[in-house]
């Protein structure tokens, strides 16, 4: 395979949306170095390079396989990623994701590389004022998940000014959807994503879905969110990495559909695709859960040139459903 572009460390690359780049990077001539330490993470997810199995915390290691690798640019996936979870045990947190996306800056710094695309959320725009959600609006999250990776966008905004380390932070909204070749797909333990419980619920494989929230604010009474076919993320990685070598990478873009969708509109999309029906109940609200996230993501179409094409929400469940019986079998 053509790695003209060079080499490109990976970290996460083994988890969900990591590995989906590292496919969009192979096919765009680059070498993806899959730093991971399988925590959330699959071996077999790395099918496009070399899997270095470590720990972002762990200094000596990455030294080493930078030192080995020599890659040119870094993309930065690794983390902890369950709002939850984060309210539960903020420590563990900003351990993993401050502590950690330091220890790879400095050594980042240490070792001359001076490009990262770093793995950010919408989470950290906490409750908007207004909608849709612009890069312009101001970052207030409200859970540690959030604030963690608010953090992170602020060190690498200090190691640029500081080191000249470039960064640009994609603020994701929902990724969703499975490779379109079938090759990789969604796979967490737990699993917290809604439409891989839908199809579980749907499909007997896991219990009746839980739906936390129905009093909202919304058309329906529950949260709405903007769902990024996962294979539209890894294209934006790509470019956003050759605006980094050229030069022209703003600090931050949104990556989203620019579309809102509700729980109970999922269940029905899941229905329609399937043909099954989804039990579900409701339950009481979950903590840090905005009602509304949608994103405006136009900034990314009119300076990467990126505008996703695999989105519509039928076609993203399609996708995840092909997943989901592929492995169930």
């Amino acid at each position: 395979m053509d790695h003209s572009r060079g080499t490109v460390l990976v970290t996460g690359g083994a988890g969900y949306i990591g590995s989906h780049t590292c496919k969009a990077l192979a096919n765009a001539g680059y070498l993806p170095v899959v730093y991971d330490n399988l925590l959330n993470g699959h071996a077999w997810a790395a099918k496009w390079g070399p899997l270095e199995v470590g720990d972002i915390r762990d200094r000596s290691k990455l030294a080493d396989v930078l030192a080995r690798y020599n890659p040119t640019s870094v993309l930065h996936f690794a983390g902890l990623a369950y709002v939850g979870e984060s309210v539960i045990d903020p420590g563990r947190y900003y351990e993993m994701n401050v502590a950690g996306s330091l220890t790879l800056a400095q050594a980042m710094r240490e070792h001359g590389i001076r490009r990262i695309v770093f793995s950010s959320t919408c989470a950290t725009y906490g409750v908007p004022e207004k909608l849709p959600i612009d890069e312009e609006t101001p970052q207030r999250p409200i859970n540690p998940y959030g604030a963690s990776k608010l953090m992170v966008e602020r060190i690498l905004a200090d190691f640029e000014r500081a080191h000249g380390i470039c960064s640009t932070a994609l603020r994701y909204f929902n990724a969703a959807g499975a490779d379109v070749d079938g090759e990789l797909g969604e796979c967490h333990d737990p699993e917290t994503h809604l439409i891989p419980l839908v199809l579980g619920a749907a499909s007997g494989r896991r219990p009746a879905l839980s739906v936390f929230g129905t009093d909202y604010d919304t058309p329906d009474g529950t949260c709405i969110r903007d769902y990024i076919h996962v294979a539209d993320l890894a294209a934006a990685h790509v470019l956003a990495l050759y605006a980094l070598e050229q030069g022209t990478a703003r600090k931050a873009y949104n990556l989203g559909a620019g579309r809102g969708f509700s729980v109970r509109e999922v269940i029905a999309a899941a229905a329609r695709v399937t043909g099954l029906d989804v039990p579900f109940s409701a339950c009481p609200r979950r903590p840090g859960d905005p009602a509304v996230l949608v994103s405006d993501a136009m900034k990314a179409g009119e300076e990467l040139g990126w505008w996703p094409k695999l989105s519509d929400l039928d076609a993203i469940i399609r996708s995840a459903w092909a997943w989901h019986q592929r492995a169930a079998s």
